[in-house]
């Protein structure tokens, strides 16, 4: 099954979570919190939201961080992803 967004939605999927911090504290489960860096899977078309153009700005394939509260969570063939707005993704990495 593919999960294919509508307008300007972006399918992310969490990158791991680090166990341990640099300078080697390994971090128990309820300690670690949600990585904010995520893989773009799925890119909206875009066009005309709330009576704006919106262009894409990300492609599949780039590495972003997004707000930390934004999104909806969903899991599909025991793959757990995100869908955003592409106003709630802040950056792409690298």
């Amino acid at each position: 099954m593919k999960l294919t967004p509508l307008f300007d939605r972006v399918v992310l999927k969490q990158l791991v979570a680090e166990e341990t911090t640099k300078s080697g504290i390994v971090l128990p489960g309820q300690a670690k919190e949600k990585p904010q860096q995520a893989e773009v899977i799925a890119v909206g078309p875009g066009g005309v939201v709330d009576g704006k153009e919106i262009t894409m700005q990300v492609k599949v394939g780039d590495k972003v961080i997004y707000s930390k509260y934004s999104g909806t969570e969903v899991e599909l063939d025991n793959e757990k992803y995100v869908i955003v707005k592409q106003n709630d993704i802040l950056a792409v990495i690298g």
